[in-house]
């Protein structure tokens, strides 16, 4: 199908490409940026006047809860969810049931996926067996079935000389190993150590929990070289370490999600289960070095952290509710207002949303790193079509995703979602208003 993107603001933060101009769409590839000729002849013209194109984007945490955990979300609605959002290609990790530690899960999964037409799934294997952390997997069989990286998911590795032969495993192959930096011993409470847990009697998950853990990693990359990215980092001080590990020239890369960017542990008020989260909030002085190392690119990416929980599960009290939010759907709109509330230029508040993402999974994209996350001549047509500046509110009722808890309920939000084209196919179009 031949598709005309007419009169919208195009941008391409990676090429930093920023004009009003037409963008032409034919099987399934951008062919026309900017000036389209005339000639072109369209199946079905797009009027993006007033609005942004804009690569879409691309979301390195998505829990999908299939297989395993349906009841809190199914994969056509957390995929429907992604499109609404803007989404075109999502990074899923392995803590499914049964885990994605064998090449026929894996398979299952994609195949599943790319039959409902709608977002690129990218799956992360396991790291270990059953992410037991004692047994690593089949990486190479994992890699060929479609895997981009492996991981332990929420699982801290407690021996570390697993943990030593899986990177060096990986660097021999040059594969990615994402870990979220957490000791074992140390990050098992329910919400940052500080004084508002003791004060509410919560308990707490220190920062050591986090930069001891970093500090492990980055002596065991020293000694490897292998390949890591640092998922969902949560304080000033584990920041403060990735600044100097990147200074020093180690390969790591890392992402912040949407809430430890927006939120802190003040927000839990009394003892509200939406704010139950993993990482737990920190306090605002960790926040305010989270937007400012996203700003200048210390953190590479910022990503969702969606994970869909089913209403008994989140409606207890505080330390016994199941962690996680919904945010497929706000990873745009949350980007924005970060960009808008700290004034930073639009091309990087979008980059850290497409073509960033992208980098981090680098090579396993294969043919496709090129141009994933770019609005380029020849590239796959994955985009997203979004007003800037209208706003919507925050409410169970406007998510799609089969998980209906946020921290953001109640808010107004910026950027709206018109359409979403994968693949130069159109996988969502809001409705008209």
């Amino acid at each position: 199908m031949k598709i005309l993107i007419k009169g919208g603001r195009l941008i391409d933060p990676a090429s930093g490409h920023d004009s009003i101009g037409d963008l032409a769409i034919a099987a399934g590839r951008i062919v026309g940026l900017g000036n389209v000729s005339p000639e072109f002849d369209a199946d079905r013209t797009i009027d993006a006047s007033g609005l942004i194109v804009a690569p879409g984007l691309v979301d390195l945490a998505a829990r999908l809860r299939e297989p395993g955990h349906e009841h809190e979300g199914m994969l056509e609605s957390e995929m429907a969810a992604a499109v609404a959002g803007g989404v075109t290609s999502l990074v899923c990790p392995p803590d499914t049931e049964p885990v994605l530690d064998e090449p026929g899960l894996v398979q299952m999964l994609k195949f599943r996926a790319h039959n409902l037409n709608l977002a690129h799934l990218y799956p992360l294997g396991a790291l270990t067996r059953d992410l037991k952390g004692e047994v690593l997997t089949e990486m190479a069989e994992l890699t060929e079935a479609g895997c981009v990286g492996f991981s332990q998911a929420e699982v801290a590795l407690k021996d570390t000389l697993v943990l030593h032969r899986a990177l060096q495993y990986a660097a021999t192959f040059g594969y990615t190993t994402w870990l979220r930096p957490n000791d074992a011993w140390l990050g098992n409470g329910v919400a940052a150590k500080g004084a508002l847990a003791t004060r509410m009697g919560l308990s707490g998950v220190p920062v050591i929990a986090e930069t001891i853990a970093l500090a492990t990693i980055f002596e065991l990359v020293r000694d490897t070289r292998a390949r890591v990215h640092l998922c969902r980092l949560s304080s000033a001080a584990g920041i403060d370490l990735v600044r100097r590990a990147k200074a020093e020239g180690l390969p790591v890369t890392c992402d912040v999600s949407i809430n430890s960017l927006h939120l802190t542990d003040l927000d839990i008020g009394y003892f509200d289960s939406a704010m139950r989260l993993t990482p737990p909030l920190r306090q605002q002085r960790d926040r305010d070095a989270i937007r400012a190392a996203l700003a200048d690119g210390t953190i590479d990416a910022l990503v969702s952290d969606h994970t869909p929980v089913d209403a008994d599960m989140k409606n207890l009290p505080f330390a016994e509710a199941e962690p996680g939010a919904t945010g497929l759907e706000l990873l745009l709109s949350l980007a924005l207002k970060w960009g808008q509330d700290d004034g930073v230029p639009l091309l990087r508040t979008l980059g850290s949303v497409t073509h960033a993402p992208i980098a981090v999974i680098g090579e396993a994209l294969g043919s496709l790193a090129a141009s994933a996350g770019r609005l380029v001549e020849g590239g796959l047509a994955d985009v997203c079509v979004f007003s800037a500046d209208q706003r919507w509110q925050v409410t169970p009722g406007a998510l799609r995703s089969q998980g209906k808890h946020t921290p953001f309920s109640g808010y107004e939000v910026p950027g709206r979602v018109k359409f979403t084209l994968v693949a130069g196919n159109v996988a969502f179009e809001a409705a008209a208003e």
